[in-house]
């Protein structure tokens, strides 16, 4: 059984033809022709959002090496809004909402957990509310990356198949699911699905791609920016947890399969290597800090 699921067992997001100008009288010069300029889009934007703190007081679950034993961190969870000039996504959606004003919470005995502020209030500081959210997509579905479905209903979810298919297994494939994992999955039920398999280009462009990277969860994904700035930029989903992970490639006990998350492993860093992609890890402070809120 999934490690990770079981954790949550102790907590309860024609247009008409245009009429043709008249023309000037014969004794009156007509007036020159108005240049028409188009405004340039603006470019794509991203804003970093925090989506809470995750206290872990035993690491052990995050490496099958073993060597992870007593081990302490913090992790950070984060959300990322991309503003594109046809639309926003939303990647990840964090702790649930409840956290906030609730101090902080234990899970499973290693995992003290607390949230500051919902996706709502951060999209409010930015002058937006959900409903200026076009779609969202997920990193996987464990608890700390869909906390907060409830704000976002009217967004189209783009999800890969094989990910739904575990969040609402077809008849005759059902497996066990901790119940209240399960119960945060019904938020999703709702929502406008659009299925997909593999990678897919957001919006048809080349900025924002969903790059399917199974192992941790059947369906896991991870998103690559190709951003004005800085250049391509790869979120790392839970591919990697902290840069220690990535650094001696640990794979955590609780992954759905530790032969796929290797595979997963080894095409992403072809991948950032190909692409000299700056690669953000979205659990681990020391790559999330240094961007003041913002992917440039």
């Amino acid at each position: 059984m999934r490690l990770f699921h079981a954790l949550l067992a102790t907590t309860a997001f024609a247009l008409a033809p245009a009429c043709a100008p008249k023309p000037a009288p014969a004794d009156v010069p007509a007036e020159p022709a108005v240049e028409v300029v188009t405004e340039t889009a603006p470019p794509l934007t991203v804003n970093v959002l925090d989506c809470g703190t995750l206290e872990v007081t035993d690491l052990d679950a995050f490496s099958s090496a073993g060597d992870y034993a007593g081990q302490t961190d913090t992790l950070t969870d984060t959300c990322y809004l991309i503003n594109h000039p046809n639309g926003r996504l939303l990647w990840d959606l964090g702790l649930p909402g409840m956290l906030v004003g609730a101090g902080v919470q234990t899970i499973g005995g290693i995992f003290h957990v607390s949230m500051e502020k919902t996706i709502t209030q951060q999209l409010a500081e930015l002058g937006l509310t959900p409903d200026d959210v076009d779609y969202l997509s997920l990193s996987h579905d464990h608890f700390d990356h869909i906390g907060q479905a409830d704000q976002v209903q009217g967004a189209t979810w783009i999800v890969q198949e094989d990910e739904y298919n575990d969040m609402f297994p077809p008849e005759g494939s059902e497996h066990e699911v901790d119940p209240q994992l399960a119960a945060m999955w019904t938020q999703f039920k709702p929502m406008e699905a659009l299925k997909i398999k593999g990678d897919y280009d957001v919006f048809g462009d080349g900025s924002v791609k969903i790059l399917e990277m199974p192992g941790h969860t059947p369906g896991h994904s991870v998103l690559l920016l190709n951003m004005p700035g800085s250049g391509p930029v790869l979120l790392a989903g839970d591919l990697y947890h902290r840069k220690e992970s990535r650094t001696l490639r640990r794979v955590p006990r609780f992954n759905w399969s530790e032969p796929e998350t290797r595979v997963s492993m080894d095409k992403f860093e072809a991948l950032a290597d190909e692409l000299g992609a700056k690669v953000i890890i979205q659990h681990e402070p020391d790559d999330i800090a240094p961007l003041g809120g913002v992917i440039r």
